[in-house]
């Protein structure tokens, strides 16, 4: 039997860090393999609170280098992805005897403000919330608040245009293949995967294996590689709660809670609000993590605290958990425990190397990304030079202020779109809208209309480019339609892809 082909580098994991790592190096030119047991997204990379920002609290634990990273890439991947980055300013009540004093919070962001060389983003300012829209749907306790910017990204989007990318240039992308064992072999790695689809395996050769499995980081090395006694991450439990629109304007709230924990109330598809994060230890398997009884009454009490109008469990429409994988620092607190990254290489004179990445967020996933590549270098050799910051990411190929004027495009080319439709098409696919629509130029072209604004022929381009696999991939990370399909409608969705797999 043939040996398989040997590759420069096997990536592990297709979170945001994975499929960033595996984009850039293939865009340097080193041969690439991508391997996910679950789908794209489906762990931390899309439980997150959705987040492009420095991480204004950082500074509070004096994670300066973290924050100023974090500020200059805010820009650097609004530009690189504006379907699926925008800004978004944030209001910040100030509260009398709180438990951050107003002068502490504005020499926090005159900070925030100048760390990061902010060019496009506009600068904080301070509001008055009796004559300002943000105030109206906050308790009058709340006289003062200071307003600054940071960015919202489609997170799940964009680990997906990350993958897509990467194999666009080359790499191979597998989903739903589950590393079973990595063992070196004289010079270079022999893994094997398993499809959690339909149970058959494959031998890969690499070079060098990058472990990017995020929270089973420690998993992968105790499961597949044989060590008992990995124990690298903290795992640290973050949950959100999905409630309809509790305000109408299109800026978002930073919450100070009394017991020194933050949380954000964010507009979200239109539609809705969404409030997080919780931060609290988590011991059990990553897989298995959902939002406590403990943690909705959390995020309810504590958004109640700011907003006229309480928030009741009954409100919830749509929750989510995920497990932040922190590189374990030794802190005493969850909520204290570093943000950064580190990252970890093995490389023994008479075997293949390994790096390990633990920790990392979704704003600084490039740059994780270009500093793994300089690990990479140091032990496999050096192919190609840093690209990705000028670069774009799949449909992200207009200006940042350009979004309307895509829309508007889209709506000539496909005048049978409602605008709604326009607008989360471009939000989604950029201008790849256009090509996913080459082929209908009627409305009846959209094929089966499964709910929402969820048409067979986005479905079609979910599967045939994106990996989608089941109705969840679909309404949850590829999209949000979720939100707006009756449970008969998912049933529907349901049918046709099971149908559709089985072609």
């Amino acid at each position: 039997m043939a040996r398989a082909p040997l590759f420069d580098i096997f990536v592990i994991g297709g979170g945001i860090n994975g499929c960033g790592i595996a984009r850039d190096a293939a865009g340097r030119g080193y041969s690439v393999v991508l391997a996910e047991m679950n789908d794209f997204a489906s762990g931390t990379s899309s439980g997150a609170t959705k987040l492009i920002h420095g991480g204004l609290r950082y500074l509070e634990h004096y994670e300066f280098r973290l924050v100023r990273e974090a500020l200059m890439e805010r820009e650097v991947l609004w530009a690189m992805a504006p379907h699926v980055i925008w800004p978004l300013r944030f209001v910040l009540p100030i509260q009398k005897g709180g438990v951050r004093p107003a002068w502490l919070v504005r020499l926090g962001l005159f900070l925030y403000d100048h760390l990061g060389g902010r060019k496009l983003l506009p600068a904080t300012r301070t509001l008055n919330l009796a004559r300002d829209e943000a105030g109206r749907s906050l308790k009058p306790e709340f006289r003062r608040a200071f307003e600054y910017s940071d960015g919202w990204v489609d997170d799940a989007r964009m680990v997906v245009l990350n993958a897509r990318d990467a194999q666009i240039r080359g790499a191979t992308i597998l989903s739903r293949a589950k590393v079973v064992s990595a063992q070196r072999e004289a010079d270079h790695w022999v893994i094997t995967t398993k499809s959690t689809r339909d149970g058959s395996t494959e031998t890969h050769r690499a070079r060098m294996v990058v472990n990017a499995a995020g929270p089973w980081v420690d998993q992968v090395l105790a499961g597949a590689m044989g060590r008992n006694n990995a124990h690298n991450v903290r795992l640290v439990q973050g949950s959100h709660i999905i409630v309809r629109k509790k305000f109408n304007h299109d800026r978002a709230y930073f919450f100070q809670n009394p017991d020194n924990r933050i949380i954000f109330a964010i507009p979200y598809e239109g539609d809705f609000t969404l409030i997080g994060t919780t931060d609290r230890d988590f011991k059990d398997d990553p897989k298995d993590v959902r939002i406590s009884e403990e943690e909705v009454h959390y995020l309810c009490d504590a958004a109640s605290d700011y907003f006229k109008e309480p928030i009741l469990p009954a409100d919830i429409v749509w929750s989510y958990s995920a497990v932040r994988p922190l590189f374990d620092d030794g802190a005493s607190k969850a909520q204290e425990a570093t943000r950064d990254y580190v990252l970890k290489v093995e490389a023994p004179e008479d075997g293949a190397p390994l790096l390990n990445v633990f920790g990392g967020k979704l704003t600084t996933y490039r740059r994780l990304a270009e500093h793994a590549l300089e690990k990479i270098a140091e032990v496999i050799g050096a192919k190609g030079s840093p690209w990705t910051a000028g670069s774009h990411l799949p449909g992200g190929d207009f200006p940042v202020t350009g979004a309307g004027k895509a829309v508007s495009e889209l709506m000539s080319h496909a005048p049978f779109l409602a605008r709604g439709h326009a607008e989360r098409l471009i939000r989604c696919y950029g201008t790849d809208a256009r090509t996913l629509l080459s082929s209908a130029k009627t409305a009846e072209d959209l094929g089966r209309h499964f709910g929402g604004t969820l048409y067979e022929v986005e479905v079609r381009w979910l599967i045939d480019r994106e990996w989608a696999v089941s109705a969840e991939d679909i309404l949850w990370r590829r999209t949000k339609q979720g939100l707006f399909l009756t449970p008969d409608e998912v049933g529907g969705l349901e049918d046709y892809l099971q149908a559709a797999m089985a072609a």
